[in-house]
């Protein structure tokens, strides 16, 4: 062996030890996002602390502390501020700030309960009976409520003249509240928040008046993820790992739903877990469990019901003009495969 070749050797492996080195580096590098629910840790959000601890994020190479939020309305602005790269939220109030704000290019990347969870409550021992008995009446919400912000395009689809109604603007902590103290005629919000709150107050389910939005008229699609066409750019891979594992995390904690409310009480020490565990079922009931999820998987948009989503949001608030297109609303391009969706 000639020095020559010795030192050809030498250089290829010097070569091949620089280029690896850094593909070593990049693949051990951790996908950092940051990432909110639209309100509190509580059982039907049990999937994403579940994934987040049981080794699905850290499957996915992920780094993504899950951040609990303080409504659907907040979502899409903490997204377009650049507090939370990727959010979890009602699809509804983040297509209206997409229509309200295209510059700021938000996107849906994911649908992961593809049921609207909004509704309007009463006492079932009241006098309101149905929707249009609301005219006039007194509704408790926080402004960044999630069924709050959608109400307008529910009182337009049941005839309820807007104008009448009168809000009390309240702390989340307080709206169930004022519905069982009578202040209040009526709360809005998700069901899986109102109905286990007003329980949990001494109002049980044959207590409660449900009006659910969907069944007037609204078969939306519930609760999205949604992100900034700039981080879709920039970071396609964690964007990818990111819905993969809460995708992961949801069918998860669906074929382990106890586990799942474990892992929560691990977390939130103060969870109670008769009441968690009752209100992930009412999520999977009342959100995830439609005929197209158990056909087609998680995260199945089809561009017609899109379409009518977009057009009833931009009828009530009167955003016609500049309504976001399904194109621009939703992307499928960062799903895992379709077999990773299904329950």
């Amino acid at each position: 062996m000639t020095t020559a070749t010795i030192g050809r050797r030498a250089a290829l492996a010097a070569t091949i030890g620089a280029l690896a080195a850094p593909r070593l580096a990049t693949a051990q590098a951790p996908h950092r996002v940051r990432f909110t629910f639209d309100w509190a840790l509580h059982g039907a959000y049990a999937f994403g602390v579940a994934a987040e601890r049981n080794g699905i994020f850290r499957k996915h190479n992920l780094e993504m502390p899950i951040n609990r939020g303080f409504g659907s309305g907040r979502v899409p602005i903490d997204i377009a501020a650049g507090t939370y790269d990727l959010g979890f939220g009602d699809l509804t109030p983040m297509l209206r700030f997409m229509a309200e704000n295209p510059q700021r290019e938000l996107v849906c990347v994911g649908v992961l309960y593809d049921q609207s969870p909004s509704c309007c409550t009463v006492r079932a021992d009241g006098p309101i009976r149905e929707p249009k008995m609301l005219e006039g009446k007194t509704l408790a919400a926080p402004e960044f409520d999630g069924g709050r912000q959608i109400f307008p395009v529910f009182a337009q689809a049941v005839g309820i003249n807007l104008s009448s109604i009168t809000w009390m603007s309240v702390a989340p902590d307080l709206r169930e509240p004022m519905l069982v103290q009578r202040r209040a005629d009526g709360i809005t919000g998700f069901i899986t928040s109102t109905g286990l709150s007003l329980k949990a107050l001494g109002m049980d389910w044959p207590a409660q008046r449900i009006f659910r939005y969907r069944d007037f008229g609204l078969p939306f699609y519930g609760s999205g993820l949604v992100t900034t066409r700039a981080f879709m750019r920039e970071k396609p891979e964690a964007l990818r790992a990111a819905i993969a594992a809460l995708t992961e995390g949801m069918i998860w904690a669906y074929k382990n739903p106890a586990a799942a409310i474990e892992q929560l009480k691990a977390r939130e020490s103060l969870t109670d877990v008769a009441i968690e565990t009752e209100r992930q079922q009412v999520a999977f009931n009342e959100m995830m469990l439609s005929d197209e999820v158990r056909q087609h998987g998680l995260s199945y948009v089809t561009a017609p019901r899109l379409q009518a989503q977009i057009d009833a949001m931009a009828a009530a608030f009167n955003l016609t003009a500049q309504k976001p297109s399904v194109a621009t609303a939703f992307t499928d391009e960062f799903l895992p495969p379709r077999d990773a969706r299904m329950l």
